[in-house]
């Protein structure tokens, strides 16, 4: 029996596209159960060639999905922060709405997400995962349009789409159907949170749909700056046409969200945990010095890092006949991501130590004397406008026979970033929260300030051109074998001026081509089960940034392509009650490089990780139903000039999350209460291992009551015992005198009404 890309599961992946799916919140008085039946044959389309979609227990590769019920009892703080619900990502969600570090499954990495691709409806948001002060979470906000995300790992990754050999999370909007609803949801915490969201779908006309959703909200933030520092709102339309023989799909995601950027802070001072930061009144507003005449510019940084911009795009989907399809998917990117931060250099001492007169400094906002044994700290004032822009279009053609399925694909993209960078511009604060520039100490009024400053123009294009072919062979009734094949040409050029003095200070002109390959196996156990095996080869092209940071490799002849080969084994089961997956995967990376800071020498490395991914969920009929996902893995450094035998930075050796729910009638009402167990081992925070981050563990707690069958009150709990674990310790330091936490105890309630 066929299970990929035969007519009737290339028929199937078509219905489900052209099904209209509900945006309705869970009716009152609905069983896990009824939902375990719902989702018996979950689709999913990330890892296909144009996206096409198969049945989850078909696919041969790992892949979960969180639908938006498990969105809501998850209540994520940011988008990254709802990667921590798939199984072999490590994510550093600590540094808020924006600037998350996502590492996936022992691939190595020293911040940002260099191995993750951010999808919206099959297409790319930003070709490049990672630039400096840029990764794909920032791009995009989770609010109400959207119906599930798929997290797939590896597989078939390397190949199709943009190539992604690490984590591609896709994220599925709403679409209308024949009948009209509407929701509106109202959200307030106990950090002066105030959120709205609404959404909209119907029809327009026959076979004409639409969905319409967005929201606007402001908060002081989880850690309190003293200001409105969490402001931002979103729009987005979604129209699709249906005809006889496929579809069109059309949809913009406008955004203007921003908020603080939370960094690391002293470790080991009285006063600083994890409700502190140290932006506030008394210092987010301030003149820096950059470029050769010294020219000054004050700035806002209670503006933190954001997003202003939008997401467009759309797809086609036509049935062309005897057993041809044909999938376009394609995107539109384009606007502002800026980056304002207050950030730590060096360790905390006193006044006493650095003061002109070695016992007191005044504070320059309030005037207020501090005496030498005040805490104070270099903190950097860091400016990054960033202005970007991407195309990308996936095209996909594919034809079945009796036994034997392919697929063929061009997948072009074209990436643009324009920077503007003064970073450095440190001056000494006091270390209390929103703590004050000091006057009294000479580095704080000279232009160079007390410490590095690195000022940049720069600009880049980057042109990615693949062609690529699928073939699936169906060997017998339960065994079929895929392979594919990726010939991709990428080109970029990038050039700077480093000291904003009109100079160009880098220039260069890059063209390189490889081959990717994924080759796999399926075997159905029987029709609830089966197992999969799989081998690949992906790379990491480099980006404009990957030059700057390892001009001397660059120069001296590394071609910065990082070259991923990966294999992974994994058991499935599905039914009614149990979806369980287990995949071992082992992973090499070569040529991977490690930059601390703007102008330090490249560290070049091969990364070697292996382990055993778990995602499961059990749902009974009693109401009660446990997931559970967890990741055990082993990595080392093979080879390094300084650093080889060591563990991978910032990879823990496990971590598991498990979430219990228990779904209940009280009288004519429904409720759910749930709530999540994380716990995670010991890491390294830097390459030579000589610093520990200790394992945390964290318990988060919730509860819906559906009064009626249109209204919902939900009450969420994050980090309910105020656990004060940390994320990393300070990437710019070896000394690690700093660290990240997790975000301290929140609490948010929220009441949604449904429209029919």
């Amino acid at each position: 029996m066929k299970t990929l890309f035969t007519k009737a599961s290339l028929a199937s992946a078509v219905a489900v596209a052209l099904a209209q799916p509900a945006i309705a919140q869970q009716e009152s008085g609905q069983t896990t159960k009824d939902l375990a039946k719902e989702n018996a044959e979950v689709i999913v389309v990330s890892g296909t060639p144009g996206g096409a979609g198969i049945r989850k227990i078909d696919a041969s590769f790992a892949v979960t999905n969180i639908d938006a019920s498990d969105i809501e009892k998850l209540a994520p703080k940011s988008t990254a922060d709802l990667f921590k619900a798939i199984p072999g990502v490590w994510v550093e969600s600590s540094g808020g709405e924006s600037g998350a570090n996502v590492f996936v499954r022992g691939f190595p990495g020293g911040g940002d997400a260099p191995f993750l691709t951010i999808a919206l409806d099959g297409s790319p948001i930003y070709p490049a995962p990672t630039l400096s002060f840029l990764e794909n979470s920032q791009l995009f906000r989770i609010d109400e349009t959207i119906e599930m995300v798929e997290g797939l790992r590896g597989g078939p990754n390397p190949v199709v789409s943009n190539g992604q050999p690490g984590l591609t999370t896709n994220f599925r909007m709403k679409r209308g159907g024949e009948s009209s609803e509407a929701m509106a949801k109202y959200t307030v915490s106990d950090y002066g949170l105030n959120r709205v969201d609404v959404v909209a779908s119907g029809a327009l006309a026959d076979d004409l749909y639409y969905m319409v959703g967005g929201y606007i909200k402001s908060s002081e933030g989880i850690r309190d700056a003293g200001f409105n520092s969490e402001q931002g709102n979103q729009f987005t339309v979604n129209i699709t046409k249906v005809f006889d023989k496929g579809e069109l799909n059309l949809y913009t995601r406008q955004t203007d969200d921003r908020g603080t950027w939370y960094l690391p802070t002293p470790l080991n001072v009285e006063g600083i945990d994890a409700n502190y930061t140290q932006i506030g009144p008394l210092n987010r507003q301030a003149t820096i010095t950059y470029g050769p005449d010294d020219t000054t510019e004050a700035f806002d940084f209670g503006d933190g890092r954001g997003w202003d911009g939008h997401v467009s795009g759309g797809s086609l989907k036509l049935e062309l006949g005897d057993d041809w399809f044909l999938i376009d998917r394609f995107n539109l990117t384009k606007g502002e991501a800026n980056t304002f931060g207050l950030v730590p250099n060096g360790a905390a001492v006193t006044v006493s130590d650095v003061a002109d007169n070695g016992e007191s400094a005044i504070g320059a906002v309030t005037g207020n004397t501090y005496a030498g044994d005040t805490p104070i700290q270099q903190i950097g004032r860091w400016v990054v406008l960033k202005d970007i822009e991407s195309f990308t279009n996936d095209l996909a053609i594919s034809k079945s026979w009796e036994d034997f399925d392919a697929s063929f694909g061009i997948y072009s993209a074209s990436t643009k970033s324009e920077d503007w960078w003064s970073i450095g511009n440190t001056a000494y604060h006091v270390l209390v929260p929103g703590g004050e520039l000091l006057d009294g100490i000479e580095c704080n009024n000279s232009a160079e300030g007390c410490g590095f400053n690195y000022d940049i123009n720069s600009v880049g294009d980057a042109s990615t051109m693949a062609f690529y072919a699928t073939g699936k062979w169906y060997a017998t009734t339960d065994l079929s074998i895929d392979l594919g094949l990726r010939r991709e040409n990428h080109e970029v050029n990038y050039s700077v001026d480093e000291g904003l003095d009109g100079t160009i200070t880098k220039a260069l002109e890059y063209d390189e081509t490889k081959t990717s390959w994924t080759l796999g196996a399926n075997y159905a156990l029987n029709d609830n089960s089966g197992v999969f095996i799989r081998t690949n080869r992906g790379y990491k092209m480099p980006y404009f940034d990957d030059f700057r940071d390892n001009w001397g490799a660059y120069t001296g002849g590394n071609d910065l392509i990082q070259e991923i080969t990966q294999a992974e084994l994994g058991y499935k089961f599905m039914n009614d009650n149990v979806q369980f997956f287990a995949t071992a995967f082992a992973n090499e990376v070569e040529g991977d490089t490690f930059v601390r800071r703007p102008g330090a020498p490249a560290e070049i490395l091969t990364n070697e990780a292996y382990g055993v991914e778990l995602d499961g969920r059990y749902s009974h009929d009693s109401g009660f139903s446990l997931s559970v996902n967890a990741t055990l893995q082993e990595t080392e450094i093979t080879a390094s000039a300084t650093n080889e035998g060591n563990e991978a930075q910032r990879q823990p050796g496990w971590q598991v999350r498990v979430t219990p729910s228990y779904d209940f009638d009280i009288g004519d009402m429904y409720a759910t209460v749930y709530g999540t167990l994380s716990a995670v081992d010991d890491r390294f925070g830097n390459n030579e291992n000589t610093v520990v981050l200790e394992g945390y563990e964290k318990i988060d707690v919730g509860m819906t009551l559906d009064p009626t069958e249109s209204l919902r009150l939900q009450l969420s709990v994050d980090n309910l015992t105020d656990e004060q674990g940390i994320t990393e310790g300070d990437p710019r330091n070896p000394d690690a005198p700093n660290g990240r936490f997790i975000m301290p105890r929140s609490v948010r309630f929220s009441v949604s009404y449904l429209f029919f």
